[in-house]
């Protein structure tokens, strides 16, 4: 449980940015564009930075026999299949322009995800500020050498499922080609699993990142899958900017995403959070401060009472 002394150490030189929040409404939007654009509306209402979104091409990304397999949660499933079931959910190109013109309207950051070369590209023509590059693909490299390459925005990889040596991998290859990884990527800490159980949270892992990769990357980011919001603030006090964490307008929607997400009372409490433990996020600029003057006096053994103390001058 103990933290590395280094590693509290080294919070003396580390400068905290505003905390940035993604909705992850991913496929949540049970395949309807309007449900996504509520949900959209419902993230910026509860202090969002971006609302994200997933991008797939099911025959491309999945093996035949994992196209043609059933869901393995059936209840949970759009189609007679999986891959039918991906392809139900998935929104056009076109339909993620619509949704990006819709953040535009309400001062949200759009945002998505890519599977696969073909979605890349699509998300890609788009131009968005940034795209997230979730743990499952953060080995693609063709699908990343489109991002790398051809895109110029900032790109977010989340590294759970991810051994040690495979993050250094990742970030070696943004660091080659048109990757300029110190400038655009956002590298975060991330267990892949639905829900996660806090034992696996993980988040000291945080501080290992920040150790090798502060200096090569952008920033760091924590992509959560636990229940409760505490962990989050956690995470911006060990040292990441970026939260993630996945939004839904109601957790007993039918989908596999949906219990392990935020709703927007749970996601407004967050945001406030947050902000409250960045304004917090700083040292004294004094021994005693303004507003511990008139405590201090009143209350402090030895001040309220030191004209009566032994050796007091009379």
């Amino acid at each position: 449980k103990k933290a590395h002394t280094s590693d509290i150490a080294a919070l003396h030189s580390f400068s905290y940015s505003p905390p940035q929040f993604i909705a992850e409404i991913g496929c949540n939007h049970k395949g309807e564009i309007e449900v996504a654009k509520e949900l959209l509306t419902l993230a910026k209402k509860s202090g969002a930075t971006c609302g994200k979104f997933q991008k797939r091409t099911p025959k491309e990304l999945l093996t035949p026999e994992q196209y043609n397999a059933p869901h393995p949660n059936p209840q949970n499933s759009y189609g007679a299949t999986y891959g039918e079931h991906r392809e139900f959910l998935e929104l056009s190109v076109d339909d993620h322009r619509e949704l990006q013109k819709h953040c535009e309207g309400i001062g949200l950051e759009y945002s998505c995800s890519v599977w696969d070369t073909t979605s890349a590209k699509e998300i890609v023509s788009l131009n968005p500020k940034l795209i997230k590059v979730g743990s499952p693909s953060n080995m693609h490299w063709e699908m990343q050498a489109v991002l790398r390459d051809h895109y110029t925005g900032d790109v977010h990889i989340s590294t759970g499922m991810t051994t040690k040596a495979e993050v250094e991998e990742i970030v070696t290859f943004w660091e080659q080609g048109k990757g300029d990884a110190k400038n655009r990527v956002v590298l975060y800490n991330c267990t892949s699993g639905y829900p996660v159980p806090f034992e696996d949270v993980c988040l000291l892992d945080i501080r290992i990142l920040q150790a090798k990769y502060a200096h090569r990357v952008k920033a760091i980011g924590f992509s959560g899958h636990h229940l409760g919001i505490s962990i989050d603030i956690a995470a911006y006090a060990l040292g990441a900017t970026w939260i993630e964490r996945h939004f839904t307008a109601d957790r007993t929607w039918k989908g596999t995403d949906h219990a392990a997400s935020l709703e927007p009372a749970g996601l407004s409490k967050l945001v406030r959070d947050l902000q409250a433990c960045y304004t917090s996020m700083t040292y004294k600029k004094a021994d005693i401060l303004d507003l511990e003057k008139e405590q201090r006096a009143k209350l402090k053994w030895g001040q309220y009472n030191k004209d009566l103390l032994p050796g007091a001058k009379k």
